[in-house]
């Protein structure tokens, strides 16, 4: 009585699936998309066409509308999130290779906990999180040591990550609608709304030629477009059904499959030093997601 059915194990499987190799996939995209349309607007775009859907699918719910205080805060969000995070993520793409960005990206759990730790009332970090974090900034070192990745693309990398640990933090604790999906789509619409002028007024306008898109950034794009409105969902339902460690997994898995994808797929070397960054920052991730229980 009282106890809802366990989900069924297909569903679960689907899910997983997407917040590992969706997601994972994605730094694979965004290379493909920026080789014919400027990173700012190809991110702006996205979020211009997935953050209605989103919304429209959490208004058809039924929840309430809403209120300007939501807004506000959703917006704080997305220049959090998406103008800085996701967007910093795929400028700095344009020097960094995609396996080597996603291992940069990959220590998102440290910030997160470092941060929550000095600002969110969490208790200091146990010896296993302090030496993941360790493993996982020496992993990002070894990346960006001299003859390693770009060290000013690394250095936008580095702040991507860090805001969307601030954002993952503000949205935990702001004012914010009830219903995830239409929080995403109001924080995509409004990152949609302030990337595309950015993107202008950066330059990006002059340097974008229509005639020049490819084929092959314009399936990228509906990609990811189709990715923001597939995994965001099957996540927050995996929080719903499964623990929350369990879920915390795709962090490391994410940058395995990103690795493999960029080998596999432009021809990234799998270098020594990509070997041993990749191995550090892993189980430095695994050491801050994985539970003891």
């Amino acid at each position: 009585m009282g106890t809802d059915p366990p989900p069924a194990r297909l569903k679960l499987l689907l899910a997983f699936a997407a917040i590992y190799f969706l997601w994972g996939s994605t730094y694979l995209a965004i290379r493909l998309a920026i080789d014919s349309v400027p990173p700012f607007l190809m991110a702006g775009t996205r979020f211009l066409i997935a953050g209605p859907v989103l919304y429209a699918v959490g208004m058809g719910r039924g929840d309430p509308r809403p209120t300007a205080r939501h807004w506000r805060a959703a917006a704080a969000g997305a220049v959090l999130l998406f103008v800085c995070g996701n967007g910093g993520v795929s400028w700095a793409q344009l020097t960094v290779p995609t396996g080597a960005a996603a291992l940069v990206v990959a220590t998102l759990p440290a910030w997160l906990l470092v941060l929550d730790w000095g600002y969110g009332g969490r208790g200091r970090p146990r010896a296993r999180e302090t030496l993941g974090i360790g493993l996982g900034l020496g992993g990002v070192a070894i990346l960006s040591a001299p003859g390693g990745i770009h060290p000013v693309g690394t250095a936008v990398l580095l702040g991507a990550t860090a805001a969307w640990a601030v954002g993952s933090l503000v949205n935990r604790y702001a004012e914010l609608p009830a219903s995830p999906v239409r929080t995403a789509g109001m924080e995509m619409l409004a990152a949609g709304v302030l990337m595309v002028p950015l993107g202008l007024a950066i330059g990006e306008g002059s340097r974008f030629d229509p005639g020049a898109v490819t084929v092959t950034s314009v399936v990228a794009l509906g990609y990811l477009i189709a990715v923001a409105l597939v995994a965001l969902p099957a996540y927050n339902w995996l929080l719903t059904v499964a623990s929350p460690a369990a879920v915390g997994t795709y962090a490391f898995v994410n940058p395995v499959v990103a690795v493999l994808l960029g080998a596999a797929v432009l021809g990234e070397e799998l270098s020594a030093r990509t070997g041993g960054a990749a191995v550090l920052v892993v189980l430095g991730v695994a050491l801050l997601v994985w539970r003891r229980r």
